[in-house]
């Protein structure tokens, strides 16, 4: 069994490219699906979820190929929408493959959504997105279809703010007939992301960014190239790192705009940031101050962001509050953060910091991307060292966690133990 291995790292220096965005790259690779000829695209990163979609895609018949920095999609092969259900149950965003396969083929059988537990992230806008195009659901144990002879356009309001129901929505009507309308839609970037990409191949949506969009249904789509924007979630928390003991980083290739709310934090507890067209750097000032972060949808803090925040907390005397309502219980990390030393108690949805007590260095497990990053900054000012498992899940995210910290002055390393030396030690 891999782990992570940090030492207490003192300020961290330097610079570091940033790769496309995860939850851009997944919807992208999903929607060349829907394309009549070959797509090319950049950006994308070389991580396990992108793997699991190639494997998925090529299941079903989907050519896909990494040609130098680029991934090239062939998706004039596809003969099925019966899609694994192992395969599609373990990774979460594979619902998109639902919107995108249901127009070609009429019927789309697929896995309940998995990834990261954070109790249940519910599909239920999604299936009213669906029906609402004039599709049947039929649930199962372990899997779901969605059935539809035809799809027609229809107007759809969306209960909550929701960025993959939005996607999945619009990857359903592109090839709908009439028009379809979203209202009360998410503005996320990577929204943005998969319409311009879209519209690339001949798709007509009109206003993502916005709470309306407007999707015209086409028959068909061209090929085409796009590049993914870049993940604004990496990059915040990198910005970050620079703040746990005063030190210098720059990350390269952003698009600063995304991390508004973001840097808007950063700035009030003390870490200052300069921010060109395409790069920020963060300079730690070494002296941070509490504060308190309620996480929301696009432009609002992201709950990705508030996991690595908490480790930059810790580091701030006085008492911070996070309080998650997207996701309550994504606070795994509160209880591995306390192995270390952390003074954090959770009251209903929020997490209380009492920041400025020393960490000391222990096991601890990651259970998603973002509780990884955590740990991972809280172990680089821990004293002694820190070991984190559940490697596999920080991988999901980052395509290579060890050389990317490493080159801003990290203390990490990856090593193998075991599984029986592994359980023995962190007992």
């Amino acid at each position: 069994m891999k782990y992570i291995q940090a030492h207490y790292s003192g300020p961290l220096n330097g610079q570091i490219h940033i790769p496309g965005a995860k939850n851009s790259s997944l919807s992208l690779l999903v929607a060349a699906c829907l394309a009549d000829d070959i797509v090319t695209l950049g950006g994308i990163p070389r991580i396990e979820d992108v793997n699991i979609i190639a494997e998925i895609g090529r299941d079903i018949g989907m050519h896909i190929k990494h040609l130098g920095g680029q991934v090239v999609i062939d998706p004039r092969n596809i003969y099925s929408a019966m899609l694994d259900r192992g395969k599609t149950s373990s990774y979460r965003a594979s619902y998109y493959f639902a919107g995108a396969l249901l127009s070609k083929f009429g019927k789309v059988s697929i896995g309940l959504p998995g990834g990261d537990d954070f109790v249940s992230r519910p599909i239920d806008q999604h299936i009213k997105v669906f029906q609402t195009l004039g599709a049947k659901v039929q649930m199962f144990n372990d899997y779901y279809e969605v059935e539809a002879s035809e799809l027609n356009g229809a107007e759809i309001y969306f209960d909550t703010i929701t960025s993959g129901a939005t996607i999945n929505a619009m990857l359903a009507a592109v090839r709908a007939k009439g028009r379809t309308q979203l209202y009360n839609a998410a503005v996320d970037p990577e929204v943005v992301d998969t319409a311009v990409f879209l519209n690339r191949l001949g798709a007509k949506i009109y206003g993502a960014g916005t709470e309306r969009i407007r999707i015209e249904g086409v028959p068909y789509l061209n090929g085409g190239t796009h590049v993914a924007i870049p993940d604004r979630l990496i990059a915040g928390a990198f910005l970050m790192a620079a703040g746990l003991r005063g030190g210098k980083v720059t990350v390269k290739d952003v698009i600063p705009e995304h991390l508004g709310s973001c840097l808007a934090k950063l700035e009030e507890v003390g870490v200052h940031l300069e921010c060109g067209e395409n790069h920020i750097t963060a300079y730690g000032t070494g002296s941070l101050k509490a504060t308190r972060i309620r996480t929301g949808m696009y432009p609002g803090f992201a709950t990705d962001l508030q996991q690595p925040m908490t480790a930059l907390l810790l580091q701030a005397k006085g008492k911070s509050i996070v309080t998650d309502r997207v996701y309550p219980m994504r606070f795994a990390h509160v209880a591995q953060l306390r192995r270390l030393g952390a003074a954090i108690e959770m009251r209903q949805d929020s997490a209380i910091i009492r920041g400025g007590v020393p960490l000391k260095g222990g096991w601890v497990q990651a259970t998603d991307v973002r509780a990884g990053t955590c740990l991972i900054l809280a172990g680089l000012t821990a004293e002694g060292s820190t070991c984190i498992t559940g490697v596999e899940h920080i991988e999901r995210g980052y395509e290579d966690v060890i050389g990317s910290f490493q080159s801003i002055g990290a203390k990490l390393s990856l090593h193998e133990l075991d599984v029986r030396e592994l359980q023995s030690r962190i007992h």
